[in-house]
């Protein structure tokens, strides 16, 4: 795809991006479809976040309407043989590893339905915001499907494969409250105030030192799969890349010298 003045890569109609800052806000724009995830929004999605502008620190992702996202497009899976399928399926985890692994952090912002595909691209963000308004299902059981998009995975590592069961299993929903409390999202605020929260977040992020970014996007959930010996060797190399940084010995100065920001109660 080629790119705008903005930096963008050219995106379809349904997928929408815009610069605050050094902060970049991404919409899914087919409200009228309750955002339902087709391969275009999909592939728009894979590459927006492998060409993101350099000046971009930290992404807000949101969905237009009423819902974050209702899921997968069904009508794209209709007709799709097995090995159709699974070229599908492995579509998506390109896509959504471009968000989880890419250059910047992600700060989804929930309401609505967070249902199936929804869920598995709320899951690929960082930070998550959730409004009143959200709800969290799996309804593949009942549409006669399966787990596509690394939710297998991605949810064991949120809520635990137990529950992905139940959920798929019975049609089970979650609450906006029951999703704070299983950690689905980790702030939950009044409708219509997430947008804001979520840019807020972004914000700070932002100033953080990248390479402390890097870490946390790149080397921290990997530490978390490794054994533990491996997970620490890990976790000391990329402590001391982090604070061997002209920026990290400055930053560590101005707050040895009282200069730097303290820690407030939240």
């Amino acid at each position: 795809m080629s790119k705008k003045a903005s930096g963008f890569p050219d995106l379809p109609p349904s997928l929408k991006a815009e610069r605050r800052g050094n902060i970049a806000i991404v919409t899914l724009a087919r409200d009228e479809k309750r955002n339902a995830l087709n391969d275009t929004i999909v592939l728009g999605l894979e590459a927006l976040f492998s060409a993101l502008p350099d000046p971009i620190k930290a992404v807000v992702l949101n969905g237009a309407g009423e819902n974050f996202s209702a899921g997968l497009d069904l009508s794209e899976l209709a007709e799709a043989e097995v090995a159709e399928a699974v070229q599908h399926s492995r579509m998506w985890h390109r896509a959504f590893d471009k968000i989880e692994f890419g250059k910047a952090p992600v700060v989804a912002v929930l309401h609505g339905a967070v249902v199936g595909g929804g869920l598995e691209l709320a899951a690929a963000a960082h930070v998550r915001v959730a409004e009143r308004s959200t709800y969290y299902a799996l309804p593949e059981g009942s549409r006669g499907i399966f787990l596509g998009g690394r939710r297998t995975i991605k949810q064991k590592r949120l809520i635990g494969a137990s529950r992905v069961a139940n959920m798929m299993l019975t049609g089970h929903t979650y609450s906006a409250d029951d999703g704070q409390a299983l950690g689905l999202s980790h702030y939950l605020v009044d409708n219509g105030k997430g947008l804001a929260k979520a840019i807020e977040l972004a914000e700070h992020i932002a100033t953080n030192a990248p390479l402390t970014n890097f870490g946390v996007i790149h080397a921290l959930p990997r530490i978390a799969e490794n054994d533990p010996a491996s997970g620490y060797l890990t976790e000391a190399l990329m402590a001391a890349i982090a604070q061997g940084s002209d920026e990290a010995k400055t930053r560590l100065k101005d707050f040895l010298e009282k200069r730097g920001s303290k820690v407030k109660r939240g």
